[in-house]
């Protein structure tokens, strides 16, 4: 039980720290004049490709990319343009508003919508990259980076990386039915889990009259049991870092490393995330390293992660939505201003409450969509029309929660703008 409640713990650190690393992003990108003029350069493909020129442009484009069959740069639709935006504002506002997650609904939510679980994959990677490079990673942080930690733990992230666009691609190949029931599995999983221990956590946390803020709070960065024991082992070379924090520095053999990073990538890899969910906790937690140089370092990786996973796993085959990835990032740019304004206002125990709510919503639609993809394969026995039945179930509950709450976020900013000028000019 003990292994759960901790293994709970990594995973709402690691959360929270994505989500800092988003929401310091965002207001990177948002503080620019010419990031913002750059974001609208890059929209105008869509405008001028995917809808003026639609038909023009159609017969050109290669049916073809890395032996696939190519997904145009720019869907011929307003409307999944719109789509896109509302969904990158849906988890934007989960991001500024809870601290944590708010890119776990991205991939469901694209599924939900008819996309491929491939596609959606491959999509989300990128537009992680384009957040990532947009934000210039934010240079005030980057003093943290240890180049050595950095340097050997991406060769074990490219490595897994590699590996989980391989898997994803061979599933595609022998069945896109079977793709997208890896990839619903995979998120069932990890969703679930997050969702039952932060609604546990946000039960125990109201009963103990609501202590903590919406963030969760910091996490420590002392050495654990885990850390010392694997510190403690030579395995030659040893990578030095937190020279600056600790007299003589730490050291720890370069195997753990490219072992944490052949995780991480592989993570990135398969569920279309930049990784530094499982960056942090694992630095944090399991190698002992401190969270200043963490933070520093998870930022790089993420875009050199991304950056390979998206661009060599699956925009050369075609697996990219060039569309969708531009309106994510438009949306998620606007809804964590929100939702981080939000956090002003709002009580952190109400919104740790809405930070499990939506994570089950998520596990609530992976899960359902999962009995009608197994029986389309008769791994069960299920009728296509009971599947197709409980797919919708699934989408209308994932939809109805993530709406609802954002409804419930855009109306409380809404109503507080008052009040949040006054905090301003104080």
């Amino acid at each position: 039980m003990r292994f759960f409640t901790e293994w709970g713990r990594f995973m709402m650190a690691g959360a929270g720290a994505m989500a800092k690393w988003e929401i310091a992003n965002a207001e990177s990108i948002v503080s620019s004049r010419k990031k913002l003029l750059l974001i609208a350069l890059l929209v105008i493909p869509i405008i001028l490709g995917g809808i003026a020129f639609a038909d023009d442009i159609g017969p050109v484009l290669p049916n073809l990319l890395g032996g696939k069959k190519a997904y145009s740069p720019a869907f011929y639709s307003l409307g999944i343009f719109l789509v896109s935006i509302a969904i990158g504002v849906g988890a934007g506002l989960i991001t500024g508003c809870i601290g944590a997650g708010g890119g776990f609904i991205i991939a469901p939510a694209l599924m939900s919508a008819g996309i491929k679980g491939i596609l959606a994959v491959g999509t989300d990677l990128f537009h992680i990259f384009a957040k990532a490079i947009m934000g210039s990673v934010i240079h005030r942080k980057l003093g943290n980076v240890s180049v050595a930690l950095a340097a050997v733990f991406l060769i074990g992230a490219v490595l897994g990386a590699t590996a989980g666009g391989v898997i994803n691609r061979v599933l595609y190949e022998i069945n896109p039915v079977l793709s997208d029931a890896f990839i619903t599995s995979i998120y069932s999983l990890m969703l679930g889990f997050l969702g039952f221990y932060a609604l546990t956590d946000f039960l125990r946390s109201r009963k103990a009259g609501g202590a903590g803020d919406a963030h969760g709070g910091e996490e420590g960065a002392d050495l654990g049991a885990m850390s010392r024991s694997l510190q403690d082992i030579k395995f030659p070379p040893m990578i030095s870092f937190d020279k600056d924090l600790v007299p003589g520095g730490r050291r720890i053999s370069w195997i753990f490393l490219v072992l944490s990073g052949a995780l991480v990538g592989l993570a990135a890899g398969i569920m279309g995330v930049g990784g530094g969910f499982l960056t942090f906790p694992i630095f944090v937690y399991v190698l002992g390293v401190s969270s200043m140089t963490t933070v520093g370092t998870d930022i790089f990786q993420i875009v050199f992660t991304a950056g390979f996973a998206s661009v060599s796993q699956y925009a050369i085959y075609g697996f990219i939505f060039y569309t969708l990835a531009m309106g994510m990032l438009i949306g998620s740019l606007l809804g964590i201003q929100i939702g981080a304004l939000v956090t002003k206002v709002v009580p952190g125990i109400t919104i740790r409450g809405f930070y499990a709510m939506a994570v089950l919503a998520g596990f609530m639609n992976r899960i359902f969509a999962l009995p009608g993809k197994l029986g389309e394969m008769g791994v069960i026995p299920v009728s296509p029309g009971l599947g197709a039945i409980l797919s919708d179930i699934g989408i209308w509950l994932f939809f109805i929660v993530i709406g609802g709450f954002s409804v419930w976020v855009i109306g409380t900013f809404l109503k507080n703008i008052p009040a949040l000028k006054r905090k301003e000019v104080l």
